[in-house]
């Protein structure tokens, strides 16, 4: 028969391994092991020794946190750009002056992890986790937790839940500042070439421009924005299209350098000069923006900051130091060289306010 004193709730119980052995009917060096992600145990096994971690919100003791490696995780969706370096070059910034090492990891493309990079962390043991990764499962969330490993995004996809901690920037403000400065300039035709639908950074850029020129007085044409990935393919196959339209945009916000680049490319090839007949705009201030000719105008976002921001965090949180905010937003700037000028052909008058 059981007591009222024995129906303890979950946060009520002292938890410890030895308490999650017996309710599982595994011996403690099977539970130490599914907690230290080793491979060697049964499947079945270990979900159910997953489950009642879950059940009492298990989390190690502070003596077992610092036996911890001495390595920040970096994990990426893709490793295949210039953007990337500038995140690894802010997050080894800190793991340096640390005495920390970086551990890179990839996702193939996915924004969520797979379990096999998530069985071979909980092995390695790390102070913490950078991620630009965000769309973390339930269940891959509770098992950071429950073995006391920090986790912060670094430039969000999604929205992160409540309990992740994110840095980011201000999207939304560099998209309206790029394309005011293109409204001022005189330009009425801007195009917009933004990332995936989904992801929340460029939602916000694109959110941004439209309110620039509803802002101006311009009418927001749908046909003059596209959806790219960020790449420079993309940014190639957009302008193209764009270029086949009747009354031709005379203004590109490209979204991101790599789109910018593409966006040059496809200028070059239809004949156009940049910015005599083409003003172009990026996003993200890479080091390929100074090389460019001509020099790219860009919305500088701060990737090496933003990185550097998130391994701070992460250690913090990792010494037990909770942070003022779990949502950090840094601020994005415009960078203008030479790729922007007033439209060639007459009509256009400089814009100091609303539309004339």
């Amino acid at each position: 028969m059981t007591t009222k004193s024995d129906e303890l709730e979950p946060t009520e119980v002292r938890v410890t391994i030895a308490r999650i052995a017996a309710e599982t009917g595994v011996s403690v060096p099977t539970v130490s092991k599914v907690l230290n992600g080793r491979p060697d145990v049964a499947e079945s096994t270990r979900a159910r020794v997953e489950a009642v971690i879950g059940k009492y919100g298990y989390r190690r003791r502070a003596d077992e946190r610092s036996r911890r490696s001495r390595l920040l995780e970096l994990m990426f969706h893709e490793l295949e750009s210039t953007w990337a370096l500038e995140i690894i070059r802010g997050v080894e910034c800190v793991a340096r002056e640390n005495g920390m090492a970086v551990v890179l990891a990839e996702s193939s493309g996915r924004h969520t992890p797979g379990q096999s990079w998530l069985e071979s962390v909980l092995a390695r043991r790390p102070v913490g986790i950078v991620s630009v990764c965000s769309d973390f499962t339930g269940g891959q969330l509770a098992k950071l937790r429950a073995r006391d490993i920090p986790l912060v995004v670094v430039d969000p996809a999604g929205a992160p839940g409540p309990e992740t901690p994110s840095i980011g920037a201000t999207n939304w403000q560099g998209g309206l500042t790029a394309t005011r400065h293109l409204v001022e300039l005189g330009h009425r035709r801007i195009a917009m070439i933004g990332g995936p639908e989904g992801v929340l950074c460029s939602r916000a850029r694109i959110d941004g421009y439209r309110t620039a020129l509803e802002t101006a007085g311009l009418a927001f044409d749908p046909a003059l924005v596209r959806r790219g990935d960020f790449h420079v393919r993309a940014g190639y196959r957009e302008l193209a299209s764009l270029l086949t339209l009747p009354d031709r945009p005379t203004a590109v916000f490209a979204g991101s350098d790599l789109q910018a680049l593409g966006v040059y490319e496809a200028a070059r090839d239809a004949g156009l000069r940049i910015p005599d007949d083409l003003s172009v705009v990026g996003f993200d201030d890479l080091p390929i923006a100074r090389w460019l000719t001509p020099e790219l105008t860009t919305v500088r976002q701060p990737l090496q900051e933003m990185a550097a921001a998130g391994a701070r965090l992460a250690i913090s949180l990792a010494r037990g130091v909770d942070p003022e905010s779990h949502r950090v937003e840094l601020a994005t700037s415009l960078v203008v060289r030479h790729s922007t000028a007033a439209p060639a052909h007459r009509g256009y008058r400089v814009l100091t306010g609303g539309a004339r």
